[in-house]
């Protein structure tokens, strides 16, 4: 099983590639292929814009990268309670293209933030429209005050029962 994983985030030093990371490494016997959004340049996106270039390069990857995956982990940063901008906009262009992008692979859903609300909003949101771009969101977990719960040095949850959480949910896509 292949699975790809990213954060939702251009940040260097992503809270939430580390745990898409984390997670997607727990699925035994897995091959994990982290994803960097940084990596799929794309403009702003625009219908007068996509008219004049047609599709967007960075897009068309993005695009051919997922469909290496036989499921998908992957965490959403929270902006002010929505999808950063750059994530969005990578979004609107690969779905221009496809908009069934992530074909019914199964999928689970993370989300973290620094604070207490572990980006509940962003998550919510994400998994309330997964189906309309074919997802197949098999399970959700927010993880609420990363950096107290989480050791960045080894990469790994350090509270317990986020931890089995987080198993179970991962599990879910083996089968």
């Amino acid at each position: 099983m292949k699975i790809i994983a990213f954060g939702a985030s251009t940040s260097s030093a992503s809270i939430n590639k580390a745990l898409a990371t984390y997670a997607a490494n727990l699925v035994a016997g897995a091959e994990v292929q982290v994803l960097d959004i940084k990596n799929y340049s794309v403009p702003m996106f625009s219908e007068d814009l996509e008219k004049e270039i047609g599709h967007a390069e960075g897009a068309k990857a993005f695009l051919d990268d997922l469909s290496q995956a036989d499921a998908f982990v992957i965490s959403f940063a929270e902006h002010n309670g929505h999808h950063p901008a750059a994530y969005k906009n990578l979004f609107d262009w690969a779905t221009r293209i496809d908009r069934d992008i992530f074909k019914n692979k199964p999928a689970v859903y993370l989300a973290t933030s620094p604070g207490p609300g572990g980006a509940q909003s962003v998550l919510a949101a994400a998994t309330a429209s997964a189906g309309f771009f074919g997802g197949d969101v098999k399970a959700s977990v927010s993880v609420p005050s990363f950096y107290d719960n989480f050791d960045m040095e080894k990469g790994q949850i350090t509270n317990a029962a986020i931890a089995a959480e987080i198993e179970q949910a991962v599990k879910t896509l083996q089968g």
